[in-house]
């Protein structure tokens, strides 16, 4: 094997004609790695992106090859997969009013380029799901919104088309398979990638807390933020400390630790409908 590449959650590996991608427990919020990892992380993203993957397989094929066949030291967070040539834009799929969604909407009126209703607030549910991709940047820079003709114009209508109708299909069955268990999916960010013979294919992660929102059914009401069995609960954390977002960022305290953990294995478990066992 040969690292290749360290990003601020995965490390990838070639072996022969496959990656190697492998979770770590890292936390990133706001392009910032955390100092402080937590435990369990990597193995509940790649584990549950696992069990997505076979969720979805009728919708769109995957890059995973092995989530078993992977280094003893890897074992349960790391995969083996297929090499792609990735696509340049994040795909992201909102059915609820959020985030950075949220903002835009609040200035304009719409999110990437997508003109919504008026009078929505924090968490209204959507008329439909949209799409609204982003610029896909390396490590230490950050993404930007892009509109569909940003995407079009990049990598062509048909493509692009394709991949809004992929990502909103996706999220779609999310939706549905987390509803079954009264999870709410938020909105969804996903990654794809082109394989040997042209075909689109989901890649990275899929529907995790980490690429996800997820929230309590029960629990929702738009007009207020939500409670969050994903990464917002650090995102919330970092802000109250007064941090300015940029490096070094600061540790986060045990009790933010566990309590982290403790939502990533919540959501893990109301989804799947398996125990953690990690």
């Amino acid at each position: 094997m040969q690292h290749v590449y360290s990003g601020k959650v995965r490390e990838i590996y070639t072996d022969g004609e496959d990656l190697l991608l492998v979770a770590s427990d890292r936390v990133s919020v706001y392009d910032v790695v955390l100092p402080t990892p937590v435990p369990d992380k990597g193995a509940l993203l790649t584990q549950l992106s696992v069990w997505w993957f076979g969720q979805l397989a009728d919708i769109v094929p995957n890059h995973l090859v092995s989530a078993t066949d992977v280094p003893a030291e890897f074992e349960g967070r790391a995969i083996r997969c297929r090499r792609l040539e990735m696509v340049p834009f994040e795909c992201i799929a909102r059915g609820y009013l959020v985030g950075s969604g949220l903002k835009e909407y609040q200035a304009t009126g719409a999110v990437s380029g997508v003109a919504l209703p008026r009078g929505l607030v924090e968490g209204s549910r959507l008329p439909s799901p949209i799409f609204t991709p982003t610029t896909k940047v390396s490590d230490g820079g950050h993404d930007a919104p892009a509109t569909f003709e940003d995407v079009a114009a990049a990598v062509g209508l048909s493509t692009a088309t394709r991949l809004r109708d992929l990502t909103l299909e996706v999220y779609r069955r999310g939706v549905s398979r987390a509803a079954e268990n009264g999870i709410i999916v938020a909105d969804t960010k996903l990654e794809f990638g082109v394989d040997g013979e042209g075909v689109l294919t989901l890649a990275d992660e899929v529907l995790t807390p980490d690429s996800s929102r997820f929230w309590p059914a029960e629990e929702w009401e738009p007009g207020r933020a939500q409670h969050a069995y994903d990464k917002q609960f650090v995102r919330d954390w970092a802000v109250s400390t007064g941090w300015d977002r940029t490096p070094p960022a600061p540790e986060i305290p045990s009790s933010v630790v566990d309590a982290t953990r403790a939502r990533y294995v919540e959501a893990y478990e109301k989804i799947t409908g398996l125990p953690w066992r990690g």
